[in-house]
């Protein structure tokens, strides 16, 4: 299935998005459209020609250029920021004659309608030119919306403009046709709203575009060339035309240009940008580097194994750009609501126009037509439109740049929901990185015979106790013979002959599987466990030869994260396949408020289900393989970025620094997200909701107050950037 991104212009409110996605929708082969407005982009999914894609986005009225290298992505913000000034220029030049002529007429320079009639219609002639060729685009919009039974923000504009400019030239041409009192014209308040509606624009499109910082330092990481060896010579080339498994070199202070492995030198690597990790990482032969992180130190050789769209640095720029695009359920709640919201201002418009004329004072067609006039202008699609979007563009870009990666927006939603976070032990609370402490062996046993004999059951084995057990006997130097008829026993240990000998090495629940009596051990056993290690049993036949003692040790920082779930009201559940004497000892240096122990794989998933049932809704932290299936029933997946792919892959959240300080995070960030979203929508709903009625006159039968369509331009085009600047606090929310 095919993914393709495209540049959307021409978007300004959620009326066009959802024409956008209709439009994207309806082309064949189209599985999945993601349209950000705050982005100006789409992301497609599906088995289609990319150019029926484009072809279905101009009959909605906009224009849509693919998206496929770092080039296209510079076109993209180098047509945005010629856009940005475009609205400045029409903001500047409509504001100078808008405003110039509200100030004369406001000191009583320009002549009554009647006396002056050539000089009103030149202004009259002069504020079509500025409503065609400044404010153009607005009937442009409109027109298109219109030929596609919708309306959106152009709609409104251009119908309140023209309103404006019609009623006043009809004043001009046929000023009996109104009594004196009714002979008022307002083209400067056509120019006046398209001025201040360009300029609404200019400052939500700058404000916009800090929305974006977290892709574009992301996508500033990678270098443009890179140092090839090709032929024994030493060549610099553009990154584009780095291939697979070509040697190059990286010299300190340099950007690692792709993914790949050292084959040559030592160095250490600043991977902050990617990981969040403040502290260089050492790199040594057959360690692996990623495109885009820093090159501090030394001089190395590298063998590039991905490059383009397949570095891990892509991978991330892709995910980010996806779960901004995404909609939480709040955010499909809103696009139902502003798709019937443009045809209910209409409405809401007419009935105030007929209720003034009918009702109003004299002269009460002027009246009618102001307040019309007024409610269209001062109705915002683009806030309500802006809410959800942007806070998500932000919180998954704030998520990002702490090495947090949030697979859909949605997960935002549901962090903030979050009671209970389950937690797996080994490689997510403690180091993942386990040490052989401890080697009790039964009488006339020899504890390097024990080790090496264990050493042969585990070789092939990349299960972190495993590797204890093979590092211990590596740094012996003992020399172990090959063992055969292996079998695993999930959740408990292993089985294997050496030289024709049986031997079980793993907890005490294979040990009673293979009814073999540990009792001599027991004290160790209970002494360990309170240590916080895990005991492991090694048997022959049916004879108990040795117990080991292997620590994982905790992670400096998992107390500090457990601290922080705990100010955000989060229940915490150390789930775990471990000793519960074990489990216990961490749990309590932690103050992990329960422990689940001696769980198989199988079961993990069960313990969650269980925990869902009592009405909790969960997050399961993990990094190994066993606990893919908890991640995907878990209400959300949180994985440790260093773990297995696999559980990455099952995961809604990746941490790509292996650290639960990153759960806390996440979970801060989502409750900071949405509450920016609720005021965000709320902002928005009330503008609208105080603001209409206003614009309709309801203050005047009291107050005698009729809002001005100036003034109503003006609050529109605020509420916009006030929700943008809003969704930008974010960025210094405490998680």
């Amino acid at each position: 299935m095919a993914e393709t991104r495209l540049s959307i212009a021409g978007m300004m409110c959620a009326g066009c998005v959802s024409s956008v996605e209709e439009a994207l929708n309806s082309v064949a082969g189209v599985k999945k459209a993601l349209v950000n407005l705050g982005e100006r982009s789409a992301i497609v999914e599906g088995d289609f020609d990319v150019r029926e894609l484009q072809e279905a986005v101009k009959k909605a009225g906009f224009s849509a250029q693919e998206l496929t290298s770092l080039a296209d992505e510079a076109a993209k913000e180098s047509q945005e920021l010629k856009a940005y000034h475009t609205l400045w220029w029409r903001a500047i030049v409509a504001g100078v004659l808008g405003f110039g002529l509200f100030f004369a007429m406001l000191m009583g320079w320009l002549p009554d309608p009647v006396e002056g009639r050539t000089f009103w219609m030149f202004i009259s002639v002069m504020t079509l030119a500025v409503l065609v060729f400044v404010g153009g685009h607005f009937f442009r919009g409109a027109w298109t919306a219109l030929k596609n039974r919708r309306g959106n923000m152009d709609s409104l504009v251009a119908m309140g403009t023209a309103t404006a400019w019609l009623y006043s030239t009809l004043i001009v041409l046929f000023p009996d046709a109104m009594p004196s009192i009714a002979r008022h014209v307002y083209f400067e308040s056509a120019i006046i709203i398209i001025s201040l509606v360009s300029l609404g624009a200019a400052l939500e499109t700058r404000a916009r575009g800090k929305t974006s910082e977290a892709i574009k330092r992301l996508i500033g990481l990678q270098p443009n060339t890179a140092r090839v060896i090709r032929n024994g010579e030493e060549m610099d080339i553009p990154i584009a035309e780095v291939g697979l498994e070509e040697t190059l070199r990286v010299r300190p202070g340099e950007k690692i240009p792709v993914d790949g492995v050292v084959i040559d030198g030592q160095s250490f690597v600043d991977e902050s940008m990617l990981t969040g990790e403040p502290m260089p990482v050492e790199k040594t032969k057959d360690a692996s580097v990623f495109g885009g992180t820093l090159n501090t130190k030394g001089s190395f050789l590298m063998s590039a194994t991905g490059i383009g769209r397949d570095t891990a640095l892509a991978r991330i720029i892709d995910l980010v750009r996806k779960a901004q695009s995404s909609k939480p359920a709040i955010g499909r709640l809103v696009d139902k609501i502003a798709a019937v919201f443009v045809p209910a201002v209409l409405i809401i418009a007419s009935i105030a126009f007929v209720l003034w004329y009918f009702l109003g004072p004299e002269p009460s067609l002027a009246y009618a037509i102001v307040v019309a006039m007024t409610v269209m202008v001062i109705a915002c699609p683009c806030a309500l439109g802006l809410a959800t979007p942007i806070s998500i563009m932000v919180g998954v870009g704030r998520a990002a740049e702490n090495g947090i990666l949030i697979r859909n927006g949605e997960v935002l939603q549901q962090g903030s929901k979050l009671t209970t976070v389950v937690l797996d032990k080994t490689g997510t609370v403690t180091e993942g990185n386990p040490q052989l402490t401890t080697i009790k062996t039964a009488p006339q046993q020899d504890q390097d015979e024990v080790l090496a004999i264990a050493a042969s059951l585990e070789t092939g084995s990349e299960h972190p106790l495993a590797l204890a057990i093979l590092n211990k006997a590596k740094e012996k130097q003992l020399d172990f013979a090959p063992a055969n008829d292996f079998s695993a026993i999930p959740g408990r240990g292993i089985r294997a002959s050496i030289n024709g000998q049986m031997y079980s090495l793993g907890n005490q629940e294979l040990m009673k599987q293979q009814q073999i009596d540990t009792q001599a051990f027991q004290a160790e056993v209970e002494a360990l466990a309170e240590q916080g290690a895990t005991p492991i049993f090694l048997a022959s036949e049916n004879r108990l030869i040795a117990l080991m003692g292997i620590s994982d040790p905790i992670r400096s920082d998992s107390k500090v994260a457990i601290e922080r779930l705990h100010e955000l009201g989060i229940k915490t559940v150390l789930l775990t396949g471990d000793n519960e004497k074990t489990a216990k000892a961490v749990a309590r240096t932690l103050g992990i408020d329960e422990v689940i122990a001696e769980v198989m794989p199988e079961d993990k998933i069960n313990k969650i289900k269980s925990l869902q049932q009592q009405g909790q809704i969960v997050a399961m932290v993990g990094d190994g393989i066993n606990d893919a299936p908890a991640l995907t029933q878990a209400d959300i997946g949180i994985a440790i970025g260093t773990g297995a792919d696999v559980a990455v892959e099952a995961a809604d959240i990746a941490l790509m620094r292996p650290s639960i300080e990153g759960v806390s995070k996440t979970i801060g960030l989502s409750v900071a997200t949405m509450k920016n979203i609720r005021q965000n929508l709320f902002g928005a709903f009330v503008y609208n909701v105080i603001g209409i009625p206003i614009a309709a006159g309801i203050l005047y039968p009291f107050f005698g107050i009729l809002l001005s369509p100036i003034i109503a331009a003006t609050a529109m085009s605020l509420s916009s950037v006030t929700v943008v600047s809003n969704a930008l606090r974010l960025k210094k929310a405490r998680i």
